[in-house]
């Protein structure tokens, strides 16, 4: 099977949607969340996408399908919230592990099965790490601006642990995303890092911001370009940004990290912005011709939805990208 490294330079790699929208589709209750094994647990758990991996392995087995299927060279897995921090919501910080471990190894079979029928299109897994509830850069309490909800060291212990689960669980790439707050993406890349050394090993990374609103930065202060310059000394697959904004909204933002890295370049755009309700309109034809203009501007190598993004979505989007080479990786104009 070829690498990834390799595939990018070949064509662009297409990612898969969002997850919470194909569950939404169940209409989980309560009792679906909790299946037999967690029937008794003292506190809530509806909203717990993450669990869905334990008590209903077949749905989420059955969105990587889906995903794959419409065309995706990636998906990632069911594990935006397993961290330690996250899962303390729901008092389940023990079983942090295990939801990673399961997450990657279901995702992987299913990679697995397509790689077998489809052997010049190789399937990836992303391990899927999100940014946790908590941020280290900012206060929570506007009384009070130096107290912080969580520090540094807390975040790296708990990403690390994640970090291990997802790669024992089959996972090929490495996916830091929705970073909001800078800070917690380097206590994510400082974990994996550590793992790497420790194990000796390599695992591409993907690292993904995203822009908060139309002012063009991150919720932390950052611009496109000081959110790259941040996470440069990492040595990692593709930079890119993911969920708040639209594609449309992504353009610029993108033409810059597209202008000053030598990395991959990823995008992963919500289906517009949300409606009064919350809910997303972009239809699969309409975010497909602004990813068109993705790839005529040889902006992106990998490219995939976020919210409100489905199946068809994402075959509307690899149907266009096939018809476009990637951006030429290595090209640098140097910041200075």
């Amino acid at each position: 099977m070829k690498n990834i490294q390799e595939v990018l330079k070949e064509r662009i790699l297409v990612l898969d949607g969002a997850m919470g929208t194909m569950l939404q589709r169940h209409k989980f209750t309560e009792e679906d969340f909790r299946g037999e094994r967690f029937k008794d647990w003292p506190s809530s758990l509806q909203g717990n996408n993450d669990l869905l991996s334990l008590t209903q392995p077949e749905a989420i087995a059955e969105v990587h399908r889906q995903y794959f299927a419409a065309g995706a060279d990636i998906v990632e897995t069911n594990t935006f919230s397993s961290t330690t921090i996250a899962m303390a919501d729901y008092g389940m910080q023990e079983l942090v592990y295990e939801l990673n471990y399961e997450s990657a190894r279901l995702a992987k079979e299913v990679a697995n099965k397509f790689t077998a029928k489809e052997p010049h299109k190789p399937r990836f897994v992303a391990g899927s790490i999100g940014p946790t509830n908590k941020t280290a850069s900012m206060s929570p309490d506007v009384n009070d601006p130096g107290f912080r909800g969580v520090t540094f060291d807390e975040l790296r212990v708990a990403y690390k642990l994640q970090v291990e689960a997802l790669i024992d669980g089959g996972s090929d790439i490495l996916l830091v995303e929705t970073i909001f707050d800078t800070l917690n993406a380097k206590a994510a890349l400082f974990a994996i890092e550590e793992v790497k050394e420790e194990r000796n090993l390599d695992i591409p990374i993907m690292v993904s911001g995203t822009i908060t609103d139309a002012s063009g930065r991150t919720l932390s202060g950052q611009t496109a370009e000081a959110f790259l310059i941040s996470i440069s000394h990492i040595p990692i697959l593709s930079v890119g940004f993911n969920c708040a904004l639209g594609a449309s909204q992504l353009v610029p933002h993108l033409e810059v990290l597209s202008a000053k890295t030598e990395h991959a370049v990823s995008a992963h755009p919500n289906a517009g912005l949300p409606n009064a309700f919350g809910e997303y309109d972009e239809t699969p034809e309409q975010m497909a011709s602004q990813i068109k203009e993705y790839a005529e501007k040889k902006l992106v190598n990998i490219v995939g939805g976020c919210c409100g993004t489905t199946p068809e979505h994402i075959k509307a989007m690899a149907d266009i990208v096939k018809n476009y080479s990637p951006r030429t990786l290595n090209t640098l104009i140097t910041i200075n």
